[in-house]
């Protein structure tokens, strides 16, 4: 733009203080005339195009800007692009351009979250007048929220195709050996109850026995040591079924965390469905000692959503808050409707997630546990996205963490609206 000159303008300047008063006017029509194509040609483009003033205040821009920016031109004109753009470092941008001698431009990538969250691309380039006089800046804004949202998605595609492909190797070779142990656990607890009863049933025999002297001290205390004996085998035994059951567990959070399924969504009440999954984990809670408040909005509407699928969700953020509490706390779930929708939150006063893990919490296999499989949290972050919902996650106060889910009333695809951001 800078570089940019009209050949009629050169033609005028060469010889402009010998024209009268009727070669001035034609002049200034012509300006006119070329202004106008210049308007048509930025209007029409896409890109958000802004002239800023070399003291950062907007002179220019074109249509495009109007919705990017969700203001008029009275309301932004002669305005500090610092104002109109409060996300953008202009102080640092503006350094970057006097920075770099060879081509004054500048190329960067940063959020807006007004009017609504787009992320955008910035060309920037010093205006120069002829005298090597600064005339302002230009910044062409480009929104790659779409392109960008594809990348993310065609990464995530090709690490959960890449997943898929250790799943089956994965499941075949822990599942089988944990099924044979699991069967020969019960082999085991059934043995020990049979040798159990013999035992028992021996000593019976010896002091009913006729002719047979009666059980002396050092039979008793043999009795003693084994059923005590006995006892351990069957603390051991139900210790290892229990980490079975937790390697269970894991593998199928791994095996749904690569094979998602579509939603079934139908008209449900979610306070039902929490109703539901508290009473299924009510012993977990009571062993750990937690306390539990419930603040349920009874003029809750119903609304679409696969039944099992949130359950999944309620089930992975209590069992995290529970983990964040360890031994007594306070677990509280709240709901509350909207126009368009519904929120659920689930709140701990645990330990709290520190602000530099937050942004990675719904990566699989990140964790902020010492035993997590950093798995649960990515299947809630998929199962909500895939109902075109959102889940946010915030500090609790004064301690804690609370996970809040919105979930729609409608299906947007039906209503050809556009997906919801988590």
């Amino acid at each position: 733009m800078a570089g940019f000159k009209s050949n009629f303008l050169d033609k005028v300047l060469g010889r402009i203080d010998r024209l009268d008063a009727e070669g001035l006017q034609s002049v200034v029509e012509r300006m006119n005339e070329q202004r106008q194509l210049f308007d048509t040609v930025f209007n029409v483009i896409e890109d958000s195009i802004l002239v800023v003033s070399p003291g950062g205040k907007l002179v220019y821009c074109n249509q495009a800007t109007f919705e990017l920016l969700g203001q008029s031109w009275e309301k932004m004109e002669n305005k500090p692009v610092t104002r109109l753009i409060p996300d953008l470092d202009w102080e640092g941008l503006v350094q970057s351009m006097s920075e770099d001698e060879s081509s004054r431009m500048v190329r960067l990538e940063f959020d807006i979250r007004y009017p609504k969250p787009r992320f955008l691309r910035l060309f920037a380039s010093i205006i120069e007048r002829q005298s090597s006089r600064q005339a302002g800046y230009v910044l062409v804004l480009h929104d790659v929220t779409e392109t960008r949202q594809k990348t993310v998605e065609a990464i995530e595609s090709e690490r959960v195709h890449t997943l898929t492909l250790l799943a089956a190797s994965v499941a075949h070779e822990i599942g089988n050996p944990l099924n044979a142990l699991h069967i020969h656990l019960q082999l085991i607890a059934r043995e020990t109850s049979k040798l159990r009863q013999a035992v028992e049933q021996q000593s019976v025999k010896k002091k009913r026995g006729r002719g047979r002297p009666r059980l002396d001290v050092a039979d008793e205390l043999n009795a003693i040591d084994l059923n005590k004996g006995f006892n351990r085998l069957e603390e051991f035994i139900d210790i290892s079924k229990g980490e079975i059951n937790r390697l269970e567990y894991i593998i199928t959070q791994f095996l749904q965390a690569i094979r998602p399924t579509a939603p079934d969504r139908k008209p449900d009440q979610l306070n039902s469905v929490i109703l539901e999954t508290v009473d299924l984990m009510r012993p977990e809670l009571e062993n750990r000692n937690i306390e539990l408040i419930k603040e349920l909005d009874r003029d809750l509407p119903n609304t679409p959503f696969d039944r099992s699928q949130i359950k999944q969700v309620l089930v992975n953020l209590i069992k995290n808050a529970m983990q964040a509490m360890s031994k007594s706390g306070v677990l509280t779930i709240r709901t509350a409707g909207e126009a368009d929708g519904v929120w659920m939150s689930i709140e701990d006063v645990g330990a709290g997630i520190p602000s530099e893990r937050i942004s990675r919490i719904f990566e699989p296999y990140f964790t902020t546990k010492k035993k997590g499989t950093g798995l649960g949290l990515m299947i809630v972050h998929r199962i909500v996205r895939d109902h075109g919902g959102r889940i946010m996650v915030e500090p609790n106060q004064p301690k804690g963490t609370v996970f809040r889910v919105w979930l729609p009333l409608f299906d947007k695809q039906k209503r050809l609206l556009g997906s919801g951001d988590i």
